[in-house]
C-alpha cells in the first residue's frame, strides 16, 4: 500500500483497513503456530502498513 493510495482514503475507510490488518497479522501468528508459514516476510509487510495508515491517521488529527 502506497502512501498515495493511503492519502486518498477517507478516515472511515482507513480505520477499516487497520482492522483487516490487524485481523491478517493475528491469522498470520496463528498460521505460525498450527502450519508452516511460506513467506514471512508478510509479517513486516503487513505491519508496515499498519503504521502507515495509523501515521495518516494522527497527522489528520483523527486518532482511533
Amino acid at each position: 500500500m502506497t502512501p498515495v493510495e493511503i492519502r486518498k482514503m477517507n478516515d472511515e475507510d482507513i480505520v477499516i483497513e487497520v482492522a483487516s490488518l490487524k485481523r491478517r497479522l493475528f491469522d498470520l501468528r496463528c498460521q505460525q503456530v498450527t502450519e508452516k508459514i511460506q513467506n514471512t516476510a508478510q509479517y513486516g509487510h503487513v505491519k508496515k502498513d499498519i503504521a502507515r495508515l495509523l501515521t495518516e491517521l494522527n497527522a489528520r488529527g483523527t486518532a482511533s
